[in-house]
């Protein structure tokens, strides 16, 4: 039996690629530039811009001046080219909430300034769940499910071999931020999904 391309656990449908491969970001290679390449900014729900509002005065002086100045004129979050509300972004690009600093023995590394500050226990808020989960995109289906899938770029190639080296899927690579959006006993039924798909892929 091989393991079917769409699997649902409760009212998710994941991609297989999310059991199946491997994945462990490195940031010794990557220097964090997820944040910062790309056309649009990080999917955001209202519940989370209010809670990134509420950081403001926290975060506000490690952002960049261009940065600060995007806020001033359109706020924390826009609404993108597909109908999607997203962080707001300098030049195109940049998330709002980066800079650079050196991070564990890595130079000029491009970090959070949300997570910087509830690192720090100055918020309680980390950042938005759509960072978290990456390299899984969620995307509403219908009314009722939410489709999950691989979001596959040349920055993650490290993170890649790296996941493959220490053999850890991308679904447990994720477990915290799948446990945060989704919930503990969805994360536990995922596991017990996986632990049947594989057992049957097994059989001759």
């Amino acid at each position: 039996m091989t393991i079917p391309p769409i699997i649902q656990v409760g009212d998710v449908l994941l991609s297989s690629e999310i059991l199946t491969e491997k994945f462990c970001c490195d940031l010794s290679v990557c220097k964090g530039q997820c944040c910062v390449e790309g056309d649009a900014g990080a999917p955001v729900t209202m519940e989370e811009i209010a809670e990134i509002e509420d950081c403001l005065d926290e975060v506000w002086g490690d952002l960049s001046a261009s940065a600060q100045s995007v806020i001033d004129k359109q706020g924390v979050a826009y609404t993108d080219q597909e109908g999607d509300l997203v962080t707001s972004i300098v030049r195109g690009k940049d998330c709002v909430f980066t800079f650079y600093d050196d991070l564990e023995g890595i130079h000029d590394c491009c970090l959070c300034a949300l997570e910087k500050a509830f690192r720090a226990g100055k918020t309680r808020f980390c950042k938005p769940v759509s960072c978290a989960l990456y390299p899984i995109r969620a995307k509403k289906i219908g009314e009722n499910l939410i489709g999950l899938n691989y979001n596959r770029w040349d920055v993650c190639k490290a993170a890649i071999e790296k996941g493959k080296a220490l053999n850890l899927p991308l679904y447990q690579f994720l477990k915290d931020p799948l446990i945060r959006r989704f919930g503990e006993a969805w994360y536990q039924e995922l596991l017990e999904v996986t632990k049947f798909l594989q057992e049957a892929s097994d059989q001759p």
